[in-house]
């Protein structure tokens, strides 16, 4: 059974997109199989994998709104391992049209439950907003993964978000877990980055991920060329941050060794 986590944070321009795809990809590259859910309407990840939006003839709107399957979607990248459910732009609509279901907060939940044996990993790209859609996916998730940009104003928002986190746990998913803070954007030569890095480590202690996200080119580059930063350029700062960064969240999580007892990576 698959460990869901949302990659959330209502500020725009965190590094949050970015994060989804290159976790999922990592994770893929690792041999878990995984699975990718676009829950932004912008669908950067949908994009950001290969795939183009004029493409698209199912995405996760048909899922929400119309009650299809979540197989029905599903699309193969090419990266062996790892799965997408796209976006539209559809799927802004979708939070209009739920409003009246019973148990709008469970649709997505309900969704995934479907595929949930299928896969080790499922990453959900959330909207940068706490709307209902990303209510609905940190309902759905086990646990929240929060990037948040090294710059001055990183603890803005983050109070709202974690607040947010709160009342879902307490109203409707009580195994709701914080995977933890990752740093993103981080340039070792700013003296305001270091002080940022410290002042979360210092409010957030454990809950802070070791892994940092430096500010990389290809990082940036790689969605233009519809690739995860693995796949455009394996040897990338970003790549390898990101990789790391699945690994700390597999050795967290006791997930570092295959069925037989092998480990997967030292």
């Amino acid at each position: 059974m698959a460990k869901i986590i949302g990659v959330a944070n209502q500020k725009g321009g965190v590094g949050k997109t970015t994060t989804a795809i290159n976790l999922a990809a990592s994770f893929a590259v690792l041999e878990f199989k995984t699975l990718l859910v676009d829950a932004d309407p912008q669908a950067n990840s949908t994009t950001g994998v290969g795939f183009d939006l004029h493409n698209i003839t199912h995405s996760l709107y048909d899922c929400m709104a119309n009650q299809a399957k979540a197989r029905e979607v599903l699309l193969k990248t090419e990266i062996p391992n790892l799965d997408l459910i796209p976006s539209h732009i559809d799927l802004v609509g979708a939070e209009i049209e739920m409003i009246n279901y019973p148990h709008r907060e469970m649709v997505l939940k309900e969704i995934l439950a479907e595929v949930k044996d299928d896969y080790d990993m499922i990453v959900i790209d959330c909207s940068p907003s706490l709307g209902l859609i990303t209510v609905n996916a940190l309902t759905a998730a086990d646990s929240v993964l929060i990037p948040v940009q090294c710059e001055f104003f990183a603890l803005e928002g983050l109070g709202k978000l974690l607040n947010t986190v709160k009342i879902v746990q307490n109203r409707l998913n009580t195994e709701l877990q914080i995977e933890g803070i990752l740093m993103t954007m981080y340039d070792s030569r700013l003296r305001l980055c270091n002080q940022v890095v410290s002042e979360v480590r210092r409010h957030f202690e454990e809950i802070v991920f070791d892994t940092i996200i430096h500010r990389n080119s290809k990082l940036s580059e790689a969605p233009s060329f519809g690739k995860p930063a693995i796949l455009y350029d394996a040897n990338s700062k970003g790549a390898m941050n990101y990789l790391n960064l699945a690994k700390e969240i597999l050795q967290k999580n006791n997930m570092t060794k295959i069925p037989n007892g092998e480990k997967i990576f030292e």
